[in-house]
């Protein structure tokens, strides 16, 4: 299909998916009121008169520095090439060349970037996993306190990267996350993609600013009604030199940012904090709540988290994994957002779908009367060591001659990309990482149970 008319189709009967606008319903109403006027009357460059992220003056500063007052932040930076551009240059910012971060492994590809980019050395740390489910789950101050002793044991870090919310809407308790951090004195970006609208009404997380984050990096296409790609960086405190954010900034994103993006960020976030756009998110928590009642008392099983606005649905339970589910509901109208082996997650949105308390439960029984089955087996962790760092340089790694070997004569190599068995890129190998003989018989086993997710190829670094 030819991509105008593709984006031009009629949309499906049940869109869970992001953008949380879902498809303009909860844009914020003056960036609709933008998009009403005459096509791309709006597009226009870093006149005097806007300005632009990195400027003094105009517009987009003066409108930076209200979002920064708004949300409890001394610094404002808007971005146009999304949540992944603004984790990268926060990473650049916080560590130079050589220096290592402690990064979860339910990071975002884009932060694995970020060190390549950057010449650093990246450190995962491993996070409990429940077998129920599949999912990783925050890590408990504990839990990172024996990371950290683990990690500062090896050589000094610069920064410490965390998650929260997840995708699937896990939380953990933050606050006591990020002091465990600043006791170690390290300073803490928080990766918030998903969570621009915590701390705004009863029963959400409390926001990682509140939290005592040092940076925190939202999108605001996935929980504020904004438009893809428009994200902002949020800076607090001293431990972090706003010079160097801008600096690395300046590296990162285009000198011609789209007015239309920068718009957005300003819009959707004016919007969400203010009466109007807390009341809309209020009756989406409302319409949140009767749903999962609802699919409760019909039997539907549902992960727990803390964010009502992402319905997981536990399709392991049912006796299918997620990916089952999603292929089953796609040409039922019905799109999700993220399947995986053991879950379903979608996105209510700003402004949920109309009918959704009738459709969605409708379609989810007969979705359970065609495919169930008896629960699936618990899920087995990956046998990852609680901290790992590459034994190559991530940068040699990835550019190094390399060649594609069958997946089960991996053991002993160095893998030279990112293997990811399944959504949304949880790398369980990354480019300098020798493939251990407990890793490679649990991805030959997952193979086994979820054909197609694991590639039958691996190119790893040539000897």
């Amino acid at each position: 299909m030819d991509l105008l008319a593709a984006l031009g189709a009629r949309g499906p009967e049940l869109a869970l998916h992001l953008p949380a606008h879902g498809r303009g319903r909860g844009l914020a109403p003056p960036l609709a009121a933008l998009l009403r006027q005459p096509p791309a009357s709006w597009d226009l460059p870093e006149l005097p008169s806007i300005g632009g992220p990195l400027e003094a003056e105009g517009a987009v500063a003066e409108s930076q520095a209200a979002t920064a007052a708004l949300l409890g932040a001394e610094r404002c930076w808007y971005g146009v090439n999304g949540a992944s551009g603004l984790l990268q240059a926060a990473l650049l910012g916080l560590a130079d060349p050589g220096q290592r971060v402690l990064v979860p492994r339910n990071l975002h590809r884009s932060l694995l970037h970020g060190c390549l980019l950057g010449q650093l050395q990246p450190l995962l740390f491993d996070l409990p996993f429940d077998p129920a489910t599949g999912l990783w789950q925050p890590p408990p101050a504990d839990h990172l306190e024996r990371v950290l002793a683990a990690a500062l044991a090896a050589g000094p870090l610069a920064a410490v990267v965390l998650v929260s919310p997840s995708y699937q809407g896990l939380s953990g308790d933050l606050a006591a996350q990020i002091a465990v951090c600043h006791r170690a004195g390290l300073p803490v970006l928080v990766d918030g993609a998903h969570g621009a609208h915590a701390g705004l009404a009863p029963g959400l997380p409390a926001s990682a600013l509140a939290c005592g984050a040092d940076l925190v990096v939202l999108s605001l296409q996935k929980a504020a009604g904004g438009l893809a790609q428009s994200a902002v960086l949020l800076q607090a405190g001293e431990r972090v030199e706003p010079a160097r954010l801008e600096r690395s900034l300046l590296w990162l994103q285009t000198s011609s940012p789209s007015a239309l993006l920068l718009a957005s960020c300003a819009a959707s976030l004016q919007f969400l904090h203010g009466d109007r756009g807390r009341r809309q998110l209020g009756r989406a928590l409302d319409l949140a709540g009767r749903l999962r009642q609802r699919l409760g008392a019909a039997g539907l099983p549902l992960v727990a988290n803390q964010d009502p606005l992402r319905l997981v649905l536990h399709a392991a339970a049912l006796g299918m994994s997620g990916l089952a589910a999603d292929d089953w509901l796609l040409p039922r109208g019905v799109i999700a957002e993220l399947p995986e082996p053991g879950c379903l997650t979608f996105c209510l949105g700003t402004v949920p779908p109309a009918g959704l308390l009738r459709r969605l439960p409708r379609q989810l029984l007969a979705l359970g009367r065609a495919l169930g089955a008896p629960p699936l087996p618990p899920f087995q962790a990956p046998p990852l060591p609680l901290v790992a760092e590459p034994e190559l340089a991530l940068g040699q790694a990835w550019r190094a001659p390399a060649e594609a070997l069958p997946l089960e004569a991996l053991e002993g190599r160095i893998a030279a990309e990112a293997l990811c068995p399944y959504p949304p890129g949880i790398p369980v190998l990354i480019p300098g990482e020798r493939v251990d003989g407990p890793r490679l018989a649990w991805l030959l086993a997952q193979r086994r149970l979820w054909p197609g997710q694991i590639p039958d190829t691996v190119r790893v670094v040539a000897p």
